[in-house]
């Protein structure tokens, strides 16, 4: 009986060790001391891009000088106290669609090569034009990407598309947004699949490590594609039958609750026999 109980102290033991320690292949940026300064290394855009939806708005300080600049956009617009442009769809913001070959067609402008250009770039471009070409003196030109959107699929909580308020977000933020990984997802190689200016490339970033900021894809782009593969316990239990799978489970725990009396019984008779 001295050895039974010495194997369960043993089991015990072992199990209290394994409960307490922490994996750390599901453990983010590992390798960095607390405290640590690191430099971002990425960018978070590489400028206005074909099928970019941009939203284009003109302000002035005239009256109603702006208007014609803004009805690509169905903005409402007011003068002398009367509503412009009020109809069903002025609410609606339908912005300007860059074309294929890098163009949108702006008011009175015409068409405007934005392919590569910032937003801000974007901006004071048309901004300068208004004010040299005599259409309006004063002026601010505010230009926003309307769809902005990257999708995450594979082994996290809510796959799905996400759309982005702004111009920029992180890996990280985006995980977050669906839920962070599921126990299963494999974090020291997860995939960036990213099309650029015709160019489609596949990258790979270690979540687990201090060098995801200096990656290309520490800064996610429109359009960009995540994907999180499972680790080799989610594949191999994906291989097999999942009624195979669930009779093992059965009769281990039948097993280990037989295990449990026979356990009980005999140190029962144990110490029955020693008060005797």
């Amino acid at each position: 009986m001295k050895r039974y109980s010495i194997f369960s102290v043993i089991f015990v033991f072992v199990l209290f060790l394994s409960s307490c320690k922490t994996p750390t292949d599901i453990a983010y940026i590992s390798d960095a001391p607390r405290d640590t300064i690191l430099k971002l290394a990425g960018t978070f855009s590489n400028g206005i891009q074909p099928n970019d939806r941009l939203y284009i708005y003109v302000e002035s300080e005239e009256a109603g000088a702006a208007v014609p600049f803004n009805q690509e956009t169905n903005k409402v617009a007011v003068k002398d106290g009367v509503v412009l442009n009020n109809n069903s769809s002025s609410t609606r913001v339908q912005g300007y669609l860059v074309d294929q070959e890098g163009k949108i067609t702006f008011p009175v402008l015409g068409e405007i090569m934005v392919k590569g250009m910032t937003h801000h770039q974007l901006a004071d471009m048309i901004k300068n034009r208004l004010i040299s070409e005599g259409h309006l003196k004063n002026t601010v030109v505010t230009v926003k990407l309307m769809n902005f959107k990257v999708s995450i699929i594979g082994d996290v909580s809510h796959p799905g598309q996400l759309t982005v308020d702004g111009e920029r977000i992180t890996i990280f933020e985006a995980l977050s947004r669906v839920g962070d990984l599921s126990i299963y997802g494999q974090r020291t190689n997860v995939t960036i699949i990213r099309e650029e200016n015709g160019v489609r490339t596949i990258g790979e970033v270690d979540l687990s490590s201090k060098d995801i900021f200096q990656s290309p894809y520490y800064y996610l782009h429109q359009n960009d594609v995540i994907y999180v593969e499972p680790n080799r316990r989610r594949k191999r239990n994906a291989e097999r039958d999942p009624l195979t799978m669930t009779i093992i489970s059965s009769v281990v725990s039948i097993v280990s609750v037989l295990s449990s009396v026979a356990y009980h019984i005999v140190l029962s008779k144990y110490y029955t026999s020693r008060t005797k």
